[in-house]
């Protein structure tokens, strides 16, 4: 798996160049090709096909976000909350006083705390999980299993269980979704480290189609006044 950065490094500022590197659910490969839920699950796979057509069918997307990073041995927790706005493989994302802008090629990240502009290549791997796919990542190499229904707080959501079809050259062992049955969107998604650590990561505020301007997704160093250029490409 090409993200192996843990999104706790990310939030303690350890690791500021892969703040896309963490191992996230939530919140985007809209436009990916055809679902293949490897496991022959069909309620979990009808479940899931039904939360892609929906996602595909947004041209754009903002998502309000917030991650909880759970570390039982240390009994550490770390919160964040982010912004991430969405269009195709171009996306912007707001979180721990960074600003990250990808036009699916190249990535520049805007360090605040260092007025610091770091500028690096955007890989491609179809089994990553990144800002460009959070929402329908599950489309290829996982196996999904329904859980269960239950009602929270007046929502019917189903749970689906995801573990990586090729679990060896992954970091994540499992991840749990919660989706809201009548609306299909995502809710949250628990993400189980083979470290012992959990990552969970709530929808707060989806805005489907309020982020059309292309102007959103382009970098533009001269907002950033004064602040140092690293070119890693």
């Amino acid at each position: 798996m090409f993200f192996v950065t843990s999104l706790k490094e990310v939030l303690l500022h350890k690791i500021p160049i892969k703040i896309m590197k963490y191992k996230v659910i939530l919140i985007l490969l809209f436009f990916s090709s055809t679902a293949l839920f490897a496991q022959n699950d069909k309620k979990a796979t009808d479940i899931l096909n039904g939360v892609s057509k929906k996602y595909k069918s947004f041209k754009s997307l903002k998502a309000n976000f917030s991650i909880l990073v759970e570390n039982p041995k240390d009994n550490s927790k770390e919160t964040q909350k982010g912004t991430l706005f969405t269009k195709g493989q171009n996306y912007k994302l707001l979180i721990a006083g960074q600003e990250v802008y990808s036009d699916g090629k190249t990535r520049w990240t805007y360090l605040k705390d260092a007025n610091e502009i770091q500028i690096d290549n955007q890989k491609i791997d179809e089994n990553a999980i990144t800002p460009s796919n959070i929402f329908t990542m599950y489309e290829k190499g996982w196996l999904s299993k329904f859980i269960e229904e239950k009602k929270v707080k007046n929502v019917t959501t189903q749970t689906i269980e995801l573990i990586p079809s090729d679990g060896k050259s992954k970091n994540i062992f499992k991840v749990r979704l919660a989706i809201n049955k009548s609306e299909k969107n995502i809710l949250s998604a628990k993400i189980f480290d083979k470290n012992g650590s959990f990552q969970t990561i709530t929808v707060e505020k989806l805005f489907p189609n309020s982020s059309n301007e292309d102007s959103i997704y382009i970098f533009n160093k001269d907002n950033y006044p004064g602040s140092d250029i690293v070119d890693l490409r």
